[in-house]
Protein backbone atom coordinates (compact mmCIF):
# COMPACT_ATOMS: atom_id res chain seq x y z
CA UNK A 1 0.00 0.00 0.00
CA UNK A 2 1.37 3.21 -1.24
CA UNK A 3 2.23 5.94 1.38
CA UNK A 4 0.18 8.15 0.10
CA UNK A 5 -1.90 8.61 -2.81
CA UNK A 6 -2.43 11.35 -5.99
CA UNK A 7 -5.60 12.65 -5.81
CA UNK A 8 -7.05 12.95 -9.66
CA UNK A 9 -7.89 16.89 -9.85
CA UNK A 10 -5.58 18.06 -7.76
CA UNK A 11 -2.75 19.86 -9.68
CA UNK A 12 0.70 21.98 -8.73
CA UNK A 13 2.22 23.42 -11.63
CA UNK A 14 4.38 26.93 -11.91
CA UNK A 15 3.25 29.98 -13.09
CA UNK A 16 6.31 31.86 -13.41
CA UNK A 17 10.35 31.58 -12.75
CA UNK A 18 11.66 35.16 -12.70
CA UNK A 19 15.55 34.94 -12.51
CA UNK A 20 17.22 37.78 -10.55
CA UNK A 21 21.16 39.09 -9.96
CA UNK A 22 21.63 39.49 -5.95
CA UNK A 23 24.75 41.37 -6.23
CA UNK A 24 26.16 41.69 -2.44
CA UNK A 25 23.27 40.69 -0.77
CA UNK A 26 23.54 36.83 -1.82
CA UNK A 27 26.25 34.29 -0.79
CA UNK A 28 29.63 34.64 -3.07
CA UNK A 29 29.17 30.37 -4.23
CA UNK A 30 25.58 31.34 -4.69
CA UNK A 31 25.19 35.09 -6.57
CA UNK A 32 21.92 33.70 -8.68
CA UNK A 33 18.53 34.39 -7.32
CA UNK A 34 14.91 32.49 -8.54
CA UNK A 35 11.77 33.66 -8.33
CA UNK A 36 9.09 31.31 -8.49
CA UNK A 37 5.65 31.42 -8.22
CA UNK A 38 3.12 28.32 -7.81
CA UNK A 39 -0.32 27.63 -7.84
CA UNK A 40 -1.99 24.29 -6.30
CA UNK A 41 -5.44 23.64 -7.37
CA UNK A 42 -8.00 21.39 -5.88
CA UNK A 43 -10.17 20.05 -8.92
CA UNK A 44 -10.95 16.55 -6.95
CA UNK A 45 -14.01 16.09 -5.24
CA UNK A 46 -11.69 16.36 -2.00
CA UNK A 47 -11.44 18.71 0.57
CA UNK A 48 -7.37 18.97 1.30
CA UNK A 49 -4.95 20.23 3.67
CA UNK A 50 -1.60 21.00 2.67
CA UNK A 51 1.00 19.82 5.54
CA UNK A 52 4.35 20.18 3.75
CA UNK A 53 6.62 20.35 1.10
CA UNK A 54 9.63 18.35 -0.44
CA UNK A 55 11.83 19.93 -2.88
CA UNK A 56 14.81 17.92 -4.80
CA UNK A 57 17.46 20.34 -6.39
CA UNK A 58 19.79 18.55 -8.90
CA UNK A 59 22.82 20.75 -9.91
CA UNK A 60 24.48 20.44 -13.20
CA UNK A 61 28.17 19.37 -10.96
CA UNK A 62 25.60 16.21 -10.09
CA UNK A 63 25.46 17.36 -6.50
CA UNK A 64 21.78 17.11 -4.85
CA UNK A 65 20.03 19.52 -2.51
CA UNK A 66 16.81 18.33 -0.74
CA UNK A 67 14.62 20.62 0.85
CA UNK A 68 11.39 19.16 3.28
CA UNK A 69 9.42 20.94 5.77
CA UNK A 70 6.81 21.64 7.55
CA UNK A 71 3.73 24.14 6.00
CA UNK A 72 4.32 25.95 2.65
CA UNK A 73 5.47 29.68 3.00
CA UNK A 74 4.57 29.03 6.82
CA UNK A 75 0.83 28.20 5.79
CA UNK A 76 -1.11 24.81 6.20
CA UNK A 77 -3.77 25.76 3.36
CA UNK A 78 -6.82 23.62 3.92
CA UNK A 79 -8.50 23.63 -0.02
CA UNK A 80 -12.31 22.73 -0.51
CA UNK A 81 -13.64 21.50 -4.19
CA UNK A 82 -12.30 24.38 -6.87
CA UNK A 83 -10.40 26.41 -4.50
CA UNK A 84 -6.74 27.08 -4.92
CA UNK A 85 -3.73 28.28 -3.01
CA UNK A 86 -0.55 30.69 -4.60
CA UNK A 87 2.67 31.35 -3.41
CA UNK A 88 6.41 32.59 -4.45
CA UNK A 89 9.45 31.44 -3.13
CA UNK A 90 13.03 31.28 -4.01
CA UNK A 91 16.07 29.75 -4.69
CA UNK A 92 19.53 30.61 -4.74
CA UNK A 93 22.43 28.63 -6.69
CA UNK A 94 25.75 29.16 -8.27
CA UNK A 95 24.88 26.89 -11.13
CA UNK A 96 22.27 25.48 -13.51
CA UNK A 97 19.82 23.25 -11.76
CA UNK A 98 16.85 21.41 -12.32
CA UNK A 99 13.96 21.21 -9.23
CA UNK A 100 11.12 18.89 -8.77
CA UNK A 101 9.11 19.30 -5.92
CA UNK A 102 5.96 17.78 -4.39
CA UNK A 103 3.55 19.01 -1.80
CA UNK A 104 1.95 16.00 0.86
CA UNK A 105 -0.98 16.51 3.25
CA UNK A 106 -4.48 14.84 3.95
CA UNK A 107 -7.91 15.07 2.65
CA UNK A 108 -11.25 15.34 5.00
CA UNK A 109 -10.97 11.80 6.01
CA UNK A 110 -7.38 11.21 7.17
CA UNK A 111 -5.96 9.59 4.30
CA UNK A 112 -2.42 10.92 3.47
CA UNK A 113 -2.22 12.92 0.03
CA UNK A 114 0.30 14.13 -2.34
CA UNK A 115 0.37 16.36 -5.69
CA UNK A 116 3.40 16.35 -7.39
CA UNK A 117 4.89 20.12 -9.52
CA UNK A 118 6.59 19.08 -13.00
CA UNK A 119 10.31 19.53 -12.86
CA UNK A 120 11.62 23.04 -13.99
CA UNK A 121 14.97 24.23 -14.77
CA UNK A 122 17.30 27.18 -13.29
CA UNK A 123 19.06 28.47 -16.25
CA UNK A 124 21.50 31.46 -15.11
CA UNK A 125 21.65 33.93 -18.48
CA UNK A 126 24.61 33.44 -20.09
CA UNK A 127 26.60 37.37 -21.36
Amino acid sequence: MPCSTELSGLTAHLDKLCYHHGGSSLPADKPHAFVYFVTIHNGSDHTVTLLGRKWVIAHTDGSHLVVEGDKIVGETPRLAPGEQFSYNSYHVTGEDAEVRGCFHGMDEAGRKIHVKLAAFALQIPRS
